[in-house]
């Protein structure tokens, strides 16, 4: 049975010392609860704290007060169950797609035998649109085809929440369009509780079931929030 408190962000603050040895909250007092396989995207203006949140709920980010509870189990540092797609890609250029992808799947199914381990890849490449690129390194692919490899990795690991922070920033605007696609198709299959952190109000209202608006930093928090009341699937653009 789904859960409408599946993500619970309670009085988060984050606190970075200033030169003089004050604390200066970049975030102070972030309450947000996401429902289970819901689509939330975050925005505000550059610099007001979005991706600081990302990141606590990723747990690569330690929170200064508050708490953020997953799946009714509180966080404290990173684990699978949360998977991050970055702006950048990030692969490792000596391994192929398949190669990247595996890397997070050899953690998380310690157990499973080879083949299943390479089933699981070639679903997740399969899944972004590469299935004809498995064997392909980061040199010999576009921005956008390395993307949806970073994409694919983060999918492989069938986590409870994906993590979106700005993924489509660096790409041209069709790409972008094709990627934010891709993924909707992934959640509408597989209704994995998403959070977009991004710059685009567009990009927001497409892509999400609600939107939190974040107020001006320092001492962000949640401005107010909107629902998005648009049938799914999405996939036809005017």
């Amino acid at each position: 049975m789904k859960t409408d408190r599946f993500l619970e962000i309670s009085n988060l603050v984050k606190a970075y010392p200033n030169p003089f040895g004050a604390e200066i909250k970049v975030v102070d007092g972030f309450d947000l609860k996401v429902r289970q396989g819901e689509f939330v995207s975050v925005i505000g203006h550059f610099g007001c704290g979005k991706s600081t949140v990302l990141t606590m709920i990723a747990g690569l980010n330690p929170i200064s007060e508050g708490g953020i509870i997953v799946d009714g189990r509180e966080i404290y540092s990173p684990a699978p169950n949360r998977a991050v797609v970055f702006p950048s890609p990030c692969l490792l250029p000596w391994l192929t797609a398949a190669g990247n992808v595996m890397l997070g799947v050899k953690e998380v199914y310690p157990h499973a035998t080879k083949k299943e381990r390479r089933d699981i890849v070639a679903y997740a490449l399969s899944a972004v649109g590469l299935g004809s690129a498995l064997n392909k390194y980061p040199r010999e692919m576009s921005g956008g085809m390395q993307q949806r490899v970073g994409i694919a990795r983060a999918i492989a690991l069938k986590p409870k929440i994906l993590l979106l922070d700005e993924p489509f920033g660096h790409l041209d605007s069709l790409t972008r369009m094709e990627l934010q696609d891709v993924i909707l198709g992934i959640l509408n299959r597989d209704q994995i509780t998403t959070m977009l952190i991004t710059h685009d109000v567009d990009e927001a209202v497409y892509m999400s079931d609600r939107v939190c608006m974040m107020t001006n930093g320092p001492s962000a928090h949640v401005g107010s929030l909107m629902e998005i009341d648009f049938p799914r699937p999405r996939d036809a653009r005017p």
